[in-house]
């Protein structure tokens, strides 16, 4: 049977010898496997900074924040997103509510140190003088670094907390966890009067009851003198999901493959029309609802990976990416109401052609149509991006067209989800790149994309629907290193079609820079500049040639050079 992720989990919390306890502690285990394995398990505790008298509240706030929120963002997201997203959120409804008060000291600020465990990772999010240890092999390891100002006569001041300003700069960092791990959370209240030496000896002796492990570290902290409330927590990790590739292939394979599928053939309320394309690793077929008479596309996988778990993994993702994706401009993927007996997928039937085919159908560029492509094509991308995931395959095949001019992006089948990369598996996943003449360089190169490499396709397929061409033709599939990278030369619009205006070809060379940070930070940048001229692009038509393009400048110097010599031995002669 696969194992999952199991914790045991203790806390204690005191406000000493002050009048409140402005400490707050929070822990949130879901008893779904599906939200346990998708979004893990959140630990969190903060400690009011005592100079705010809104303090107690600022510490509820932001641990309540942090474990309501955090579990409502999309699964698709990474950890470190979705608890960066999360805090500065909380961080900025802090600092607002403090600037009501003319009186700073009423304001809300807070430490935070929150732990989330997913899979076989542990991610910390810090800010402020609160710590989180990790003890295994009987050493205690602080992983956290106080956020404390030194000043000359031994004093201190907190240089980091949430709610002192709209800028949040938290700590974040992630590590491999391993059965018998204990994780411990605590404030200075524990810390500052505890030694290391004495906190391992307790958790030596205490391991195996959390809670009275809390309970004796909050009354020796009292014992030596703590002014401070005093709270902390313990986490142990005593079960770490299945690590066996024949358990996670069991489950993969828990649907059979479809029997062979043709005219008539009906598959779980499925009349099969024909087939609409088939490829070596997946078949389209066109298909009826029996109960809605709707019509459907079925994708089914291909018998010859039936024994490879990562291509399993991979057509399985294809359904969940389309379930999460809710855009006009992106394939739509049908939610099943009748059981499913076999390994398939259900989506929309689109009734078009593809960017290929509008292409070779066109006689001349017509920016108008292609600005409209592009625009949609952004709107698509761009609900990928927004749930973290890179599409990774932009190219004119799977862009569709439908006949009232509507584009969609199809085929997930490359899509990288930076929320399942946090999800540790036996499985080898490889990473599918997509077609190499619109693939970004810096995936040749390193592996790794970004946005700027979803854009990269987008803009080179901009520039092939003007020109017909590639903006670096075919050198692009014949990088090997850097130094062939460098060579890359961007071909001007100019060279193959010369009515498109120069600030149009300026926003597309932009958009296909060799460098990903030189590209568009956002693509909506790049839709705006092939509508209307970037100022910046009309000040570079206006340069000297000089300035412009060197290189043709001197090579135009030399043919004058060359013609005038000519001119001149010919008059010296005659």
């Amino acid at each position: 049977m696969t194992t999952k992720l199991k914790l045991q989990v203790g806390f204690c919390s005191e406000k000493g010898l002050k009048e409140e306890n402005q400490d707050y502690i929070g822990h949130f285990i879901p008893v779904n496997t599906a939200l346990l394995t998708g979004k893990g398990a959140a630990f969190a505790l903060a400690d009011g900074v005592s100079s705010s008298s809104e303090a107690k509240q600022a510490s509820q706030a932001c641990v309540t924040g942090f474990m309501e929120d955090y579990f409502s963002t999309p699964d698709s997201w990474s950890v470190k997103k979705s608890g960066g997203k999360v805090l500065t959120a909380i961080n900025n409804w802090l600092f607002s509510q403090s600037n009501q008060y003319q009186d700073i000291s009423r304001g809300l600020a807070t430490t935070f140190c929150g732990l989330v465990i997913k899979s076989t990772t542990a991610h910390l999010f810090h800010v402020g003088d609160s710590r989180i240890y990790l003890f295994r092999n009987n050493n205690l390891e602080q992983l956290t670094t106080d956020h404390r100002i030194h000043m000359p006569g031994k004093q201190e001041y907190l240089g980091r907390a949430m709610g002192i300003d709209y800028r949040l700069d938290i700590d974040y960092k992630s590590l491999a966890i391993e059965i018998g791990d204990l994780f411990f959370i605590s404030t200075d209240g524990i810390h500052d009067y505890l030694s290391d030496k004495l906190i391992i000896n307790t958790i030596k002796s205490e391991q195996h009851d959390l809670t009275v492990l809390c309970e004796q570290l909050v009354a020796q902290s009292l014992k030596n003198g703590s002014l401070d409330n005093v709270s902390c927590q313990a986490i142990k990790i005593t079960e770490l999901p299945s690590q066996d590739v024949d358990e996670v292939y069991s489950q993969l394979t828990k649907l059979p493959f479809p029997p062979e599928l043709y005219e008539g053939v009906i598959l779980d309320g499925y009349r099969v029309t024909r087939e609409l394309h088939a490829s070596s690793t997946s078949q389209l077929y066109l298909a009826i609802d029996t109960d809605t008479n709707e019509k459907v596309v079925l994708k089914t996988p291909s018998i010859n990976f039936e024994d490879d778990p990562a291509y399993l993994e991979r057509f399985q993702m294809e359904e969940w990416i389309g379930r999460r994706i809710n855009s006009p401009h992106v394939i739509r993927t049908i939610e099943q109401t009748r059981p499913r007996r076999f390994l398939y997928y259900v989506m929309e039937y689109i009734e078009g052609k593809t960017l290929d085919q509008w292409m070779s159908d066109q006689t001349e560029p017509d920016l108008t149509a292609i600005r409209n492509i592009v625009s949609q094509a952004v709107s698509g991308l761009r609900a990928f991006h927004r749930l973290d995931m890179l599409h990774q395959d932009i190219k004119p095949g799977n862009l569709m067209i439908t006949a009232e001019g509507l584009v969609k992006i199809v085929d997930f089948g490359s899509t990288k989800i930076a929320g399942m990369a946090d999800v540790s598996t036996p499985i080898e996943r490889k990473e599918l790149l997509g077609t190499k003449h619109y693939t970004a360089p810096e995936y040749l190169i390193n592996g790794i994309g970004t946005t700027q490499s979803d854009l990269f396709a987008l803009g080179t397929i901009t520039y092939e629907m003007i020109t017909g061409k590639l903006p670096y033709g075919d050198k692009l599939s014949r990088l090997s290193d850097r130094a062939s990278l460098r060579r890359l030369q961007y071909r001007p619009i100019s060279s193959y079609v010369s009515n498109i205006p120069h600030w149009v070809d300026k926003a597309i060379r932009k958009a296909v820079l060799v460098d990903p940070t030189n590209r568009y930070e956002i693509m909506s940048e790049f839709e705006s500049d092939l509508r209307k001229p970037n100022p910046q692009f009309l000040k570079e038509e206006q340069l000297p040639l000089l300035e412009r393009n060197p290189l043709r400048f001197w090579k135009s110097m030399s043919v004058l050079l060359f013609a005038a010599n000519l001119i001149l031995v010919y008059l010296m002669i005659t």
